[in-house]
């Protein structure tokens, strides 16, 4: 039996979680993968997810950002083909991991209350809803005794903007900022290519623009390299993450720090000719 644990509540909350599942499920194995996501930020706990789900045993995954904690918002338990179950609130959170763990089989409501702790807050599900459903599903209970089937199809998706890709530029948002300040990119070392022919090849010059909170327009020179050693300490350079997706990272620095961009601002990557 193995759970794991992402939140965004820091220690104390999240050891809070593990303490129930362990109470209910004294042979599980639990992992706080992490309780340090940014607060409320569902797309960097999607993405995450997304990257470290895949490298885990298959097991009950908790996963909880809810900035609509105690709202109509579903809690929910999506069952993968790879067999594992996802567990959280239906804002978006728990989508984009299931395609890396073989997509979606059935997802089912947490309504039954003989699977929560009695007297549930409106303010901390973690606790009262999703640890226990976790616990009990690590045990063997049928995720249809958790409560009525929801199609997959009704589920929240994250609204994040495609890239968009012309020849001599690339669109692409701020997903998150990484533990180190990487400013990890809704795009791909694809969409690069395909705006720029890159190939496999590294070191093209690329220009970074974006419009800042004064409405000006403030742009970047870095080259696209493979990993951060290949420019000097404390310079830019765009990169192709763990994930594979682009990020925007400094030498032993802080790319959030340096160029002042936050999750959900829109960059455009042009090759630069200077």
């Amino acid at each position: 039996m193995f759970v794991s644990l992402s939140t965004d509540f820091g220690a104390a909350s999240t050891a809070t979680c593990a303490g129930v599942v362990h109470s209910l499920a004294p042979g599980a194995t639990v992992l706080v993968l992490s309780d340090e996501i940014t607060k409320y930020q569902i797309v960097e706990g999607a993405m995450l997810l997304r990257r470290a789900l895949p490298y885990l045993p298959v097991g009950v995954h908790v996963g909880i950002v809810d900035p609509g904690v105690g709202t109509p918002r579903r809690p929910i338990a999506v069952e993968t083909a790879r067999g594992d179950v996802l567990v959280g609130p239906d804002n978006g959170l728990l989508v984009p991991v299931c395609e890396p763990l073989g997509g979606i089989e059935a997802v089912y409501r947490l309504d039954n209350p003989d699977y929560r702790l009695p007297g549930v807050s409106s303010t901390f599900h973690g606790r009262d809803i999703f640890a226990p459903a976790a616990a009990h599903i690590a045990l063997g209970v049928e995720l249809r005794s958790l409560g009525a089937e929801v199609p997959p199809g009704e589920l929240v998706r994250l609204d994040i903007p495609e890239p968009r890709v012309t020849p001599g530029e690339l669109v692409v948002p701020v997903l998150y900022i990484d533990e180190f300040g990487s400013l990890i990119l809704g795009g791909e070392r694809g969409h690069l290519d395909e705006a720029f022919g890159l190939g496999d090849e590294y070191g093209a010059r690329l220009e970074v623009g974006w419009t800042d909170d004064s409405g000006e327009t403030r742009t970047v020179t870095m080259p696209f390299q493979h990993t951060f050693g290949a420019v000097p300490r404390g310079h830019l350079l765009c990169y192709e993450d763990s994930s594979g997706w682009l990020g925007l990272a400094v030498n032993q620095g802080s790319a959030t720090a340096e160029l002042g961009l936050r999750p959900g601002d829109m960059v455009t990557v042009r090759e630069s000719r200077g």
